[in-house]
């Protein structure tokens, strides 16, 4: 990480990371902006008093829409095909989602970076058989004006280019304004270090705990006309004023490479700012007067076609940084955290965002509060229900009832008594749950609730393909009852089903396994409705 010591603060490298990271995250959370520690029985009132306004800022922040849908038109930059893209305003815990509106069945891509499939040119999201192009810029737009859920819809594969930033986008949603709904923002705290390397690309990011979002960049190409060049946002209320004017940028030899495939339909000289590294001849320069349709290009003293004036001396990096905000809102959540980025670019951003989502889905299955379970609660699905969904029968049905399902998760009990199959052998004198028992429990459970996403579960099978981390805390004994929570990671897709399974007793963990399983069709029977009466 060396890379992220020079170049973006000046540190020398013979110091240590781990000690660089101590007195760095100390002076960022008490709102200071150099590394200067403080001894806090010397802390003053007033600097307590901040601290504590720091902590209680988003304690119950309400999440936030658009208040009305409005429409912008524009040019998708390497399909060169006319898009109009249209906000829409969305309910509470809906995220950002876009819509294919000229596809059969408009077809729903969620803004997550697990449908991520391409990030040569710009990132690029597949899902439900739909692809969305070239989403950073309006999704950090959204970031950028602090927006919980929003349905995009697009009537073109390509979002559109526009300027080549996300002020167009940002001037269309404040122009309809925000409104405040009724859900509380979840925000992630990170908690620890992680850091990311690219020794290739030589891309480095590190992400330390914050009490804002906040990113820093740092960009050097080993090119003489763009330089080493860096830039900051201390927090996302900065994004509109200093970040989102600023356009991408190509350097021309890219630039001719790209014209050559065919791969830059709708650029044109006012959506990007192009950088000059190496000689250009007069016949280059014509062949791009007559590409652009422009009558005079030329290259300035600072390396850069006379297409445009620059907003600020580090446009460029300032871009990168907007980038950054736009594909880390494929993490899905609202974050504290400071990322620090060296050259990066959007494969290490997107992998960035899956290391990010990867944590937040850890952190979410430590919350897991064990159930508070009812003896008497009534049964969702009695053991006769269950035995209608599910083809185990005793002595191997190992599930008595379903109390409680959802869309996330499901919760199933078991009553173990002295009249288990395995209390004879098992042990005799100690009679104790084999765990492997209590996985199949667990896998039933989860079999009940992936054969309830499907209309006809009696023509379904679920196969478990995969257990991992499987552990066991506590032993399982006659009269306890066990309470089976079984909690979605990851969306159902294509039939896969990739579940955290824990068993609690007394709402103590005792067991705990992550778990992956297929649903399949293994027959085709009608199911049989009942007539309808008549009086």
């Amino acid at each position: 990480m060396d890379f992220v010591l020079k170049f973006l603060f000046g540190i020398n490298s013979n110091i240590s990371l781990l000690y660089f990271i101590k007195s760095f995250v100390f002076s960022i959370k008490i709102g200071f902006s150099t590394f200067s520690i403080l001894i806090v029985s010397n802390m003053n009132a007033k600097i307590l008093w901040s601290i504590i306004k720091k902590i209680t800022k988003f304690a119950s922040m309400k999440q936030k829409t658009i208040k009305s849908k409005i429409s912008i038109t524009g040019v998708g930059l390497h399909t060169g095909k006319v898009a109009t893209l249209t906000f829409h305003p969305a309910p509470d815990n809906h995220g950002f989602k876009f819509r294919r509106i000229d596809l059969e069945g408009q077809p729903v891509v969620d803004a997550d970076c697990d449908n991520v499939v391409d990030t040569a040119r710009g990132t690029t999201l597949e899902q439900n058989g739909a692809r969305i192009y070239t989403t950073e810029h309006v999704l950090a737009a959204i970031m950028g004006c602090d927006l919980d859920n929003i349905l995009i819809d697009l009537d073109a594969p390509e979002v559109p280019i526009m300027d080549g930033s996300s002020w167009p986008f940002v001037e269309a949603l404040e122009k309809v304004g925000f409104v405040e709904q009724t859900a509380i923002r979840e925000y992630f705290e990170l908690t620890e270090n992680l850091s990311y390397e690219d020794s290739v690309k030589q891309v480095e990011m590190l992400a330390v705990p914050q009490d804002e979002f906040r990113v820093t960049v740092m960009v050097d190409y080993n090119s003489e006309v763009l330089g080493t060049q860096h830039a900051g946002m201390y927090k996302l209320s900065e994004f509109k004023e200093n970040i989102a004017k600023c356009r991408t940028f190509v350097f021309l030899h890219e630039l001719e490479a790209l014209l050559a495939n065919d791969l830059i339909k709708g650029g044109d000289l006012n959506n990007a700012i192009v950088l000059v590294d190496r000689p250009i001849s007069s016949d280059k320069l014509d062949h791009l007067k007559k590409v652009f349709n422009k009558p005079n290009v030329e290259v300035k003293e600072s390396g850069v076609l006379n297409n445009l004036k620059l907003h600020y001396y580090n446009e460029p990096a300032r871009h990168k940084l907007l980038d950054i905000v736009g594909d880390l809102a494929l993490v899905g959540v609202h974050m504290k955290i400071h990322i620090l980025a060296a050259r990066p670019g959007h494969a290490g951003n997107v992998a960035f965002a899956k290391m990010l989502k990867a944590l937040i889905t850890k952190s979410r299955l430590k919350k897991i509060d064990g159930p508070n379970f009812n003896p008497a609660a009534p049964a969702l699905f009695d053991i006769r229900q269950i035995m209608k969904i599910l083809p185990h029968r005793q002595p191997f049905l190992l599930i008595d009832k379903i109390i409680e399902l959802n869309a996330d998760y499901i919760l199933g009990v078991k009553n173990i008594t002295m009249n288990e199959f395995w209390t004879v052998g098992h042990f005799p004198d100690e009679p104790i749950m084999p765990g492997v028992l209590l996985v199949e429990a667990m896998a039933q459970t989860g079999g009940v609730f992936c054969l309830k996403t499907v209309p006809d579960p009696e023509n379904y099978q679920t196969y478990f393909l995969t257990m991992d981390n499987v552990k066991f805390k506590q032993k399982v004994v006659p009269g306890d009852a066990c309470v089976f929570k079984l909690e979605l990671i990851t969306p159902i897709r294509r039939g896969l089903c990739h579940m955290q399974g824990t068993t609690y007793v007394n709402n103590k963990v005792v067991a705990e396994a992550k778990m992956l399983a297929q649903i399949v069709k293994v027959r085709n029977v009608e199911t049989k409705k009942s007539e309808p009466t008549t009086a």
